[in-house]
């Protein structure tokens, strides 16, 4: 069963997003960044902040949204233009430093774990280490450098792991998620994913839904940021045994 995560107010408190009791799932077909939140009012401190919408990735690919009780929401759930929602990026958790990633720790993470810290990406070189090391802090240990099936870049492989790191500028397409994808039949339950600098095209991010492709924006800091549902999913999870 969907448990929603718990999530961290500015003020310490633990906020949990309430749940529709017999309201329809829908699936996420085509992911924007206005649907992914919603308004929600700390009961505690009284601020209200921007908040990711619950889902989960199922098994077969899809990702599912869960409908969100309206009642103690506060505000619209679509957040003005821009790279963040009009109150700011999503709050760290607490006691996280500043240059944190803006999500908790992997469940395979044990709790001494530190924070990941990105280092600015500013050669192709740095896109494949940025790479690596959010894959690391994953859990995903001992990577090795291949060549790329696809496109320009480089393999970075583990064990249960085939990661491709595209250093193009124009978006990662189809054939490229595909190509990643085939990669890892060779091995059962490996994760596939996938870091661009430039983004992914529309096509490229169904099929990777569908594949369970993980997809990961890096941005000039070296923050990877997860594109599709199966990216959200890896960071939750983390490396599992």
């Amino acid at each position: 069963m969907y448990q929603p995560p718990l999530l961290p107010c500015r003020c310490g408190a633990s906020l949990k997003v309430p749940l529709l009791r017999g309201g329809v799932p829908v699936q996420v077909r085509f992911r924007s960044w206005e649907d992914s939140w919603l308004a929600m009012r700390c009961p505690k401190c009284g601020r209200s902040e921007q908040w990711p919408q619950p889902e989960f990735t199922c098994n077969c690919g899809a990702t599912v949204r869960l409908p969100v009780d309206p009642t103690p929401r506060v505000g619209s759930s679509r957040p003005g233009p821009g790279p963040h929602p009009p109150s700011g990026p999503p709050p760290m958790p607490h006691g996280m430093p500043p240059g944190g990633l803006p999500y908790p720790l992997p469940r395979s993470a044990t709790a001494w774990r530190a924070p990941f810290r990105p280092q600015p990406v500013r050669t192709s070189e740095d896109a494949v280490m940025a790479a690596a090391r959010f894959l690391e802090w994953l859990g995903f240990d001992g990577l090795e450098l291949s060549e790329a099936q696809e496109r320009d870049g480089v393999c970075l492989l583990g064990r249960r792991l085939v990661a491709q790191v595209d250093v193009w500028t124009e978006p990662a397409d189809l054939r490229a998620v595909e190509m990643l994808w085939l990669a890892t039949l060779h091995a059962e339950e490996s994760v596939a994913a996938m870091f661009t600098l430039a983004g992914y095209s529309r096509e490229a991010q169904v099929r990777a839904e569908q594949l369970l492709v993980a997809l990961f924006t890096l941005d000039p800091a070296g923050l990877p940021e997860p594109a599709n549902g199966a990216a959200e999913t890896l960071v939750r999870t983390g490396a599992t045994s």
